[in-house]
């Protein structure tokens, strides 16, 4: 069975203009997926990327008509400036691992609740009732916004760790079982393509 690695941000435009795309493609395939939130800017800071905010004038400019074009023609509204971000990405982290351990819900609904949360609702995702709401409307247990803090914070620096290590630069990023890398949801449609044995 086939296998792919998520590495993300809940913090990612990116990321939220995914969807739940990647996840359909995974049950198209019966793939598995490990969902591996990380620290986008200390990602970016180790493997020779920018901060969005740090970028030069014409990257900036560039980069908020792609979001504003992408977002019309995946219909997924976005605001592109959203009243919460950058905030503290850990609390949406360690909800997200602490939800993938304990089992019960829909992930792929839980990250994008997530990301929908920052780039569509202008809700701060490093509050303890965003979170517990999320992770309910998710299927989970809001409880896990408390539990095994100490085992999320030990994953998602491992996370980071591991995404360095294995060539990941940005968000989204997909990785198979057979070291594939996919950068960004528009090649969400490659990973299909490859998934399916096109090439």
């Amino acid at each position: 069975m086939a296998h792919i690695d998520y590495f993300f941000s809940t913090l990612s435009p990116y990321a939220y203009l995914a969807g739940t795309r990647m996840e359909d493609v995974a049950a198209k395939h019966g793939a598995s997926i490990t969902y591996k939130p990380l620290d986008i800017l200390t990602l970016f800071g180790r493997t020779g990327g920018t901060a969005p905010n740090d970028r030069h004038p014409s990257r900036q400019e560039w980069r908020a008509q792609e979001l504003d074009r992408q977002s019309k023609k995946l219909g997924l509204p976005l605001n592109l400036k959203p009243a919460f971000w950058p905030t503290n990405a850990a609390p949406s982290s360690y909800a997200i691992i602490a939800a993938q351990s304990a089992g019960g819900g829909d992930l792929g609904k839980l990250v994008h609740g997530f990301l929908a949360a920052v780039w569509a609702q202008d809700k701060d995702i490093a509050q303890d009732d965003v979170v517990r709401a999320t992770l309910a409307d998710a299927g989970f247990d809001p409880a896990l916004a408390d539990s095994g803090l100490l085992a999320g914070a030990e994953t998602y620096a491992r996370n980071l760790e591991d995404a360095v290590a294995r060539g990941v630069f940005g968000a989204p990023f997909y990785i198979t079982d057979t070291d594939q890398r996919f950068w960004g949801q528009d090649r969400i449609a490659d990973l299909d393509m490859y998934l399916s044995g096109a090439f």
